[in-house]
């Protein structure tokens, strides 16, 4: 309440807009939280009720087909993978519209904290408010990159809910195949080179598309940092607040950037050889 009185009394803008923009957020936040996997099953013949009935489902569907040596998924191999990726369609939708509208209200409550004039509660709680406000983009930012590279790599997203720290049975059996054909890849002599190779090939194309993700966030940060210190430059020596927050911005979005930068390139060199990757995931090493 503080920090909208604050918004309000230093900015022209609508007086319902942060709040408006707010609900919006909370709306959005919480259907991403529940509402994914009630949308991914619809008209989906008996769905999955739970994470639990979704591995369920998916370890001996997985098993049939590594045993069958085909590339493609059989019929309840695929209604998981098309399960999971109707869910992370969902997921993506929902956090990128949550990005959107918390980057809004993020830059309304900066703008609001920069041209305001007050000082004390009034402008800690402000400054409070947009940092908070930062902090869920970015963490917005990194859930739609998450589902974007789930959703266009859904069979190696789906096999992360395998039990692969104690497989049992016959999901054992195929773990222990799959890690001995890895460790010989591409020179394969086990039973399945073709399931393998696909299986190598989509974790390659897994990683590929955060590479590319990150690579672009990269550049984003980058240009914001860039903007940031071309605005601190500009700025007279006596607008302490709008020079400080500016060198703030800079320094905290060049570091960001060069996070991103270091995912690009590990998921780069993933992509390149996604053998060796894979079999530390199935050892259970990712």
């Amino acid at each position: 309440m503080h920090a909208h009185k604050a918004l309000s009394r230093s900015v022209k803008v609508p007086g319902r807009a942060p709040t408006g923009l707010m609900a919006l957020a909370v709306t959005f936040g919480a259907a991403f939280a529940v509402a994914p996997s009630r949308l991914a099953a619809i008209g989906m013949e008996g769905g999955f009720s739970s994470q639990r009935n979704l591995v369920d489902a998916l370890s001996p569907a997985f098993v049939k087909y590594w045993m069958s040596g085909d590339q493609g998924y059989p019929a309840e191999l695929q209604r998981v993978v098309d399960y999971w990726f109707r869910f992370h369609v969902f997921k993506g939708i929902l956090s990128g519209a949550l990005l959107i509208v918390l980057s809004v209200l993020a830059v309304r409550l900066w703008k609001a904290f920069l041209r305001s004039s007050g000082t004390g509660a009034d402008g800690n709680i402000l400054a409070f408010t947009a940092i908070l406000v930062s902090v869920f983009a970015l963490v917005s930012l990194a859930a739609l990159m998450a589902n974007v590279q789930g959703a266009m790599a859904p069979f190696s997203s789906t096999t992360a809910l395998l039990p692969l720290g104690a497989p049992s049975g016959r999901l054992a059996g195929a773990i222990d195949q799959i890690k001995r054909g890895l460790a010989d890849y591409p020179s394969t002599p086990d039973q399945n080179p073709v399931a393998l190779k696909a299986m190598v090939d989509d974790f390659g194309r897994y990683h590929a598309v955060l590479a590319v993700l990150a690579s672009v966030v990269a550049v984003v940060l980058i240009g914001l940092s860039v903007m940031a210190w071309r605005r601190f430059a500009v700025t007279v020596r006596t607008e302490v607040r709008t020079r400080r927050t500016m060198r703030s911005f800079g320094v905290l979005s060049a570091l960001l950037a060069l996070s991103v930068i270091v995912i690009a390139v590990a998921n780069t060199g993933t992509a390149a050889e996604p053998a060796p990757a894979l079999l530390g995931f199935y050892k259970g090493g990712l």
